[in-house]
């Protein structure tokens, strides 16, 4: 009887245990780090989101769902990009610096023979609706 109860004691801590377990690892966490899960993301692909250039963007990102030719970029390009579009002030400089990037990279998937994506959403207008360009 007793080494009964001992079995039922270690069984209930070993199921218990499992399911706190489950919910701290359930918990959302950092991630897998920046870049990770992006198509031809090398060092730095995703960095920089609240570094030098962010200004109040906290959260901005830019990359494959908003900027054309992210995946034909190298990664200082993409880095250089994001500071870039961190830093203007207007709509209107914004919509200009996202023109010469796109006419670029369209330049670049025609060289290469690929189709360059069109983006699935607007870093100019989200940055607008959020208030931090004018």
């Amino acid at each position: 009887m007793k080494t009964f109860s001992l079995f039922k004691g270690i069984a209930l801590t070993a199921v218990l245990t499992a399911a706190l377990s489950a919910s701290v690892l359930a918990q959302m966490g950092p991630g897998p780090g920046p870049g990770a899960g992006m198509q031809g993301a090398g060092p730095g692909a995703g960095a920089g989101q609240m570094g030098p250039g962010a200004g109040g963007m906290r959260g901005m990102r830019f990359d494959t769902t908003n900027t054309p030719g992210w995946a034909l970029m190298t990664a200082e390009e993409r880095i250089a990009h994001q500071t870039q579009m961190r830093s203007v002030k207007t709509y209107e400089e914004c919509k200009t610096l996202q023109a010469e990037q796109h006419q670029a990279m369209q330049a670049r998937a025609t060289e290469k023979g690929v189709t360059l994506m069109a983006p699935r959403q607007n870093a100019c207008e989200r940055m607008k609706a959020r208030g931090w360009i004018k």
